[in-house]
């Protein structure tokens, strides 16, 4: 069986984000418009392209605190542990990047864990706009410091600059 994948960009109010499915589950949410690998070849497969769209628009409205839409992540064993511990942050909080790596089982891994976070092939939904360094400070986002802030302000978290 052949894989399907779609990819769109959509407008935000944070700017253009690009959504990507493979076989009917999100698997990549990017900051801005990237362009995909040319050796893709893409089947039109809209149903969790519309369905996140639809779920983004309702956070940006803060109608929305938690994603439903299916996802497949591809990362390394902590990668994995991370992403999977960032979806457990809820709406409106925050945790260190200590505090995320001991969690996922690695003491110690502060620093590991701030580079799967920029890792992280879908933002917002796994919300690693959550994430904090100790004491409150805002640190960098794949998605660049303008977006954190916004994201942040969105649920309503207070951060230090």
């Amino acid at each position: 069986m052949g894989r399907t994948y779609s990819q769109t960009v959509i407008d935000s109010p944070i700017g253009p984000l690009t959504l990507q499915a493979m076989n009917g589950k999100l698997c990549g949410l990017h900051f801005g418009g990237e362009k995909s690998p040319e050796d893709f070849v893409f089947e039109v497969d809209y149903g969790v392209i519309a369905r996140t769209k639809t779920e983004l628009e309702e956070y940006f409205a803060g109608k929305r605190k938690a994603f439903t839409v299916p996802v497949t992540v591809c990362g390394t064993n902590f990668q994995s542990r991370i992403w999977d511990q960032l979806r457990t942050i809820p709406y409106g909080e925050t945790r260190t990047y200590s505090r995320l790596a001991a969690d996922a089982g690695s003491p110690g891994g502060a620093r590991a864990a701030g580079m799967a976070c920029h890792s992280n092939p879908i933002g917002i939904i796994i919300p690693c706009h959550r994430v904090l360094s100790i004491g409150g400070k805002l640190t960098g986002f794949a998605g660049g410091l303008d977006v954190k802030r916004a994201l942040l302000k969105l649920e309503g978290i207070k951060w230090k600059e």
